[in-house]
């Protein structure tokens, strides 16, 4: 089993849920995140108090959007490499965001007592 962590955009959560779901995963966290890594982040207008005060900023953070996941390992590579191949025909050779993929050495449904792959496809 994998754990797979995207983090992205906003704009592309159904994007990649779409994806997922076409794989039959049967279940997903996500949430908002703030975080800093390589992407350029572009300068805002500065707001004090509800006002606009006519200078830029650029912000140490950038929003996005975490989904996490556990799927087999045989459908781990496609997944990552469809999220991938997806979301990289709108932005070029431009980075904005990031698939990590980790080992899972078991999972167990809490109430059925059943394990293993068995739990990670929707019913």
């Amino acid at each position: 089993m994998k754990e797979i962590s995207i983090f992205i955009l906003t704009d592309d959560l159904a994007q990649v849920t779409e994806i997922l779901r076409k794989h039959n995963v049967g279940g997903i966290t996500f949430y908002e995140i703030n975080g800093a890594g390589r992407t350029k982040r572009d300068a805002i207008p500065e707001i004090v108090n509800f006002y606009m005060t006519g200078k830029t900023i650029t912000t140490e953070y950038a929003k996005r959007i975490k989904v996490e996941t556990v799927v087999p390992d045989s459908t781990s590579n496609q997944i990552v490499d469809d999220v991938s191949e997806s979301l990289s025909q709108h932005t070029g050779n431009e980075a904005h965001g990031m698939i990590f993929v980790k080992d899972v050495s078991d999972a167990r449904e809490i109430g059925t007592k059943q394990r293993g792959d068995a739990v990670l496809t929707s019913k």
